[in-house]
Formats: C-alpha cells, structure tokens, sequence
C-alpha cells in the first residue's frame, strides 16, 4: 500500500505501529523511576525528588503536545513519532551521566520526544477506525503506556543488577532507536496527508489547540477529567516501586514486578473499559465507574503494611493499576469523537496540555507530602481526591453529550 495508490492505510497495520512506539515512549520515560533509589544515591539526592524529574519530563511535554497537532501537517503522524523517539533517545543518554543537571536536561529532552506520540497516534487511528470501535482501539493503543511501563519494571531493575544504571538507560535509548528505525517502511502509506510546506507559529500552534478546547464544554470537561486522573496514574508508576523498597521493605527487583503487575492490570483494564464503553456504557459512565474502583483502590493502597499477604496486596495493585492506569484509551477516543472533523489530533494535543499540566503537579506534591509525613502510604491514600473531583464532575455534566455513542 501507497500514498499514490490512494489507499487508506491498514488499521491492523496503524494500531500496531503506534502501540509499539507509545510502549517504547512509555519505558523511555519510566526507566529512571524505577530505578530512583539506586540513581537517587548515586547522585546523591533523595529517591522522594524523582518527582520533580518527572515533572521535568511533563513541562516539556505539555508544551509538546500541544504543538502535535501542527507538527503532524508538515511531517507526517508518523514521521513525527520517529523524530520523537530520536529526541527521547537522546535525552535518555544524557540521563545516564551521573549528574542532577544533565538528567534534567535529558528528562526536559525525553519529555518532547513523548509529548506528541499521543497527538499523532489518534491522527492516525481516527482515520483508520469505525465510529462503533473507537474506544475499543484506542484503548489498545493506549495499553502501550502500561505495557511499556511492564517492559520497564521487569527488564530495567534486572539490567541495572547485572550491568549498573547507566547501562540499563542506555540499552533503552538503543531500544528506542530501534523502533524509529522498524516502523520506517510503513511512513510513506500512513503520512500520505502530510504537508511538507506548512507553516505556523509557535505561539499560534499553542493558542489554537487551548482555544478549540475552551470553545467546547465536553472537551473542557474531559480536559480537566484528564488532569485528575493524570495525578493518579503517574504518581502510581513514579512511586510504587519506591513505595515498595522504603515503606514495606521489599527489593528493588521484587517491587519492580509488583509495578508490572500494576501495569499488567492497567493493559487489560484499558481493553475491558473500551470494550464496555463501546458496548454499554458509553464513555462518561464508564469514566465514573472508573474514578469510584480507583478512590476504593487509593485507600486500600495508603492502607498496605509489611504485615499485608502479598495475595491482597497484588489484588489491590491488581485495582489500583486496572483504574488509575485503565482510563486514557476511553477518553482519548471521546476527545476524537468530541473533536470536529479533521481536528482530532489538534483537540487530542490541547487536553493533553491539561493532563501533563495534571502531572506537572502530581508527583512532585505527592513526593512533598510523602518526606514531610514520612510515608508514602499517606499520598497514596490522598489519591482519594482527584478520583472523587473526577467522579464529581462527570456526573454534574452528565447531559452533555450521550451516554453511548452512536
């Protein structure tokens, strides 16, 4: 398949190269999280601050997402996604020089190779989708997030054990390299819209995606939604694992499997929610139903002890992941649905701005609260919060748009 042929690219063949960069994206990104003790000393700074080199991470990316929508036009969907994962390559090797200030550049660098994959991929998968699918696929392209946070905590914590930190951040950036490099053959079938003269201001391709959100209410209600729900689900990869290793006591390679169970459980939470969106509940309700397993979850979690049995413990990871992980693929679809024609990747960009705005705060107030009362457990049970703002919210506005989409 060509673009001169004037086909329409294989939605099998776009879901599938779009999970695998979103899956590397979502590794790249976690890499340093899960080793955060080990490099925390290493450096000589708290493992509790890992927070704010998420934060650094989600400035930059909040910026670029927002710039996504008008990147996409003059590169390419998928020639954008490539020179993202170059740009987080990049930022991964000078995360492994064991210095604070190259791994803020490196996290700020990681943060613009991740922020536009998302805008990208739902350029590409709305337009390659059935109307009745669309939560169902982009749920599955969204599991690339936990999958990729699953990659993270099984191999990076057994690599570092073996060869050292630095080494398992760089095997990552190879890894991402790699992806950019595989998904090539399939540009000039899926970048066939792109427009290699197209132009726009910085500012402009900035205001424009704010502006059509703010025009929208059910897009300013799913913006802020995703601003709540991000708190939640990056504050859980950032922490658990350090959760694990200072609160409750287990190894780093231990905690790490307990993060890819997490995961695991945000991978099938985000297919069941689309399938259920899709099939009965429609998109808000679920949303709901979601941020109410998600308040019970936080509470069950603040709750663990070393005395817990690691059975209950993973079925409350098993919840925890399941909510605070399972939520993007169902909104994201609604974002498109909720976009007007041709805008999707524009109105994708402009609330994600809000939702990397939601872990620009998340996890560096989430880490504050943790060193000031000296327990992790305690911000894991504030998660309560956003989880009932969500609920709150999607039920004051209940009427704005149709309970199952049409």
């Amino acid at each position: 398949m060509t673009a001169s042929q004037g086909q329409p690219p294989s939605s099998t063949g776009v879901l599938v190269a779009t999970l695998a960069i979103q899956a590397l994206s979502s590794m790249a990104l976690i890499t340093l999280p899960v080793m955060a003790p080990v490099v925390g000393s290493s450096i000589g700074v708290s493992p509790a601050f890992v927070g704010f080199y998420v934060a650094a991470v989600y400035i930059a990316a909040m910026f670029a997402s927002i710039l996504g929508g008008a990147a996409v036009k003059r590169w390419g969907a998928l020639g954008l996604s490539q020179i993202c994962l170059g740009i987080t390559s990049a930022g991964l090797l000078l995360c492994a020089i064991a210095h604070p200030v190259t791994i803020v550049i490196g996290a700020m660098l990681i943060g613009l190779g991740y922020g536009p994959i998302t805008p990208a991929s739902s350029h590409l998968l709305i337009q390659s989708t059935p109307p009745e699918r669309l939560s169902l696929v982009f749920s599955i392209k969204q599991t690339g997030v936990p999958v990729g946070g699953m990659l993270a905590g099984l191999v990076v914590p057994r690599v570092e054990s073996w060869f050292g930190w630095q080494v398992a951040t760089i095997s990552v950036a190879m890894a991402c390299l790699l992806c950019a490099l595989l998904v090539k053959p399939l540009r000039a079938a899926l970048d066939h819209d792109r427009d290699p003269t197209a132009r726009a201001s910085i500012v402009h391709s900035l205001v424009q995606p704010i502006k059509l959100v703010w025009q929208h209410k059910s897009l300013r209600v799913l913006a802020i939604v995703s601003f709540m729900f991000s708190v939640t689900q990056v504050s859980l990869t950032t922490y658990l694992v350090t959760y694990l290793y200072e609160d409750l006591g287990w190894g780093l390679v231990a905690a790490g499997v307990a993060l890819t169970v997490a995961q695991g459980a945000g991978v099938a939470g985000r297919i069941l929610w689309g399938w259920v969106a899709d099939t009965w509940l429609g998109s808000s309700k679920m949303l709901m139903v979601i941020a109410v397993g998600l308040a019970f979850a936080a509470v069950a979690t603040g709750a663990l002890t070393t005395q817990t049995p690691h059975v209950f413990l993973y079925l409350v990871l098993i919840v925890l992941g399941a909510t605070a992980v399972g939520w993007n693929g169902v909104y994201l679809a609604e974002v498109a649905r909720q976009a007007p024609k041709g805008m999707a990747g524009m109105a994708t960009g402009g609330t994600l701005g809000f939702t990397y705005l939601g872990v620009l705060f998340g996890p560096p107030l989430f880490g504050l609260i943790a060193a000031t009362v000296h327990s992790y457990g305690v911000s894991f049970t504030l998660l309560l919060v956003p989880a009932l703002i969500v609920l709150v919210l999607l039920w004051s506005n209940r009427h704005i748009w149709n309970t199952k989409p049409t």
